[in-house]
């Protein structure tokens, strides 16, 4: 299988070293002919220098980089843009997913183009949850597009797929969104697939901040206009 993973970063120095060995391991283990595509979107701390110094010891890691800080969405958007393989795959690079869960979703590939991680159990605080569910329902209200675990940062999908899906509009939180409503629009079905998640241990969270959740609805909003 040729497959390419598209890692968002901002902020991940602690976290990058075992997530790029983690996925390197794995692709080496299963004989998947790829690449680890890992995007710095404008990281304050040493994110960069992390990520120069394990690229001479993990051969198939490629860096990509945002001057500044543009959005998750938009660190999946170039990773995904700048994947060279027949299946494109993204995951976050906060150790929250292991890259062994790909095993869960790739034997689906023979029969699906787009299959995608649901959290069997959301290890996150409460809160996020909380907005994680409000956030489902709002998607669902107005766009009538219902997903379990609509954000779940680890998806697959064929890269002659990703032109049809590919969202214009997000650049953070509302990502996912975007990009399940173009899936229904181009008429892509997808088949969704358990996944394990983990706690973060190093690093901190910003989907939560004020400012990601006020940039997701001023998207919602840029999206919902642009529909016929």
């Amino acid at each position: 299988m040729q497959l390419s993973i598209a890692l968002p970063c901002f902020n991940e120095e602690e976290n990058l070293p075992a997530t790029i060995a983690d996925v390197h391991g794995w692709m080496e283990k299963r004989d998947i002919a790829g690449e680890i595509i890992a995007v710095n979107d404008g990281s304050k701390d040493g994110t960069g220098r992390v990520l120069e110094e394990l690229k001479k010891s993990h051969p198939r890691l490629r860096i990509v980089t945002h001057p500044e800080n543009r959005g998750y969405g938009a660190a999946v958007r170039s990773g995904c843009d700048a994947a060279q393989t027949e299946w494109i795959g993204f995951m976050d690079s906060d150790g929250q997913f292991k890259a062994e869960d790909f095993d869960k979703l790739i034997p689906f590939c023979e029969k699906n183009s787009f299959i995608v991680g649901r959290r069997r159990k959301r290890a996150d605080p409460f809160l996020r949850k909380v907005n994680a569910k409000c956030f489902g329902f709002l998607t669902w209200i107005v766009f009538r597009v219902w997903v379990r675990d609509l954000n779940c940062a680890m998806k697959v999908f064929r890269r002659d797929l990703w032109q049809r899906i590919r969202p214009v509009h997000a650049t953070g939180a509302l990502f996912n969104a975007e990009l399940f409503v173009r899936a229904r629009k181009a008429g892509v079905r997808w088949q969704q697939v358990d996944v394990t998640h983990y706690p973060r241990t190093k690093g901190m969270q910003t989907g939560a901040s004020p400012l990601v959740i006020l940039r997701m609805f001023k998207e919602l909003w840029m999206l919902w206009r642009s529909l016929p």
